[in-house]
């Protein structure tokens, strides 16, 4: 199995998050970073070049290979920013799973979209900043 591309770097969060050149997705990556940062009691990493995660966890693939990644984190991206570690999954064979019905708790967030193992949203006025919190510590308590 290859090596993860993305891993923990020593570069500046407050650099990295002070250089999103539009000013509405800074202001809401920077409040992202505080409540996140604030739920799970943990300084910030960059995890490569271009995301920001909080605390570090070992899973096991289904290979039984372990590797690290954050417990929760975010990234802005062109369109929109990507939030990871709060959608609830289990290991399969196959990989990871969707559980039918454990996420059913996003469905008070708001706008937004889903990838393969994220949340995108395209701004913070556009969900329910108290959701995302309480979303927020779920997800820290269910994956630490």
């Amino acid at each position: 199995m290859a090596e993860p591309k993305t891993k923990v770097t020593k570069a500046s969060v407050e650099k990295f998050l002070s250089g999103i050149k539009d000013a509405q997705k800074r202001e809401d990556c920077t409040a992202i970073s505080k409540m996140m940062e604030k739920a799970i009691k943990s300084k910030t990493e960059m995890w490569g070049a271009s995301i920001v995660g909080f605390g570090r966890r070992t899973y096991t693939y289904a290979n039984g290979k372990e590797g690290e990644w954050m417990v929760i984190g975010f990234a802005p991206r062109k369109q929109n920013i990507a939030l990871y570690g709060l959608k609830v999954f289990t290991m399969t064979t196959a990989g990871l799973q969707e559980k039918k019905g454990e996420n059913d708790f996003l469905l008070k967030l708001g706008k937004y979209k889903e990838g393969g193992g994220c949340l995108y949203i395209n701004r913070l006025s556009d969900i329910d900043t108290k959701e995302l919190e309480k979303i927020t510590k779920l997800a820290v308590s269910r994956n630490k």
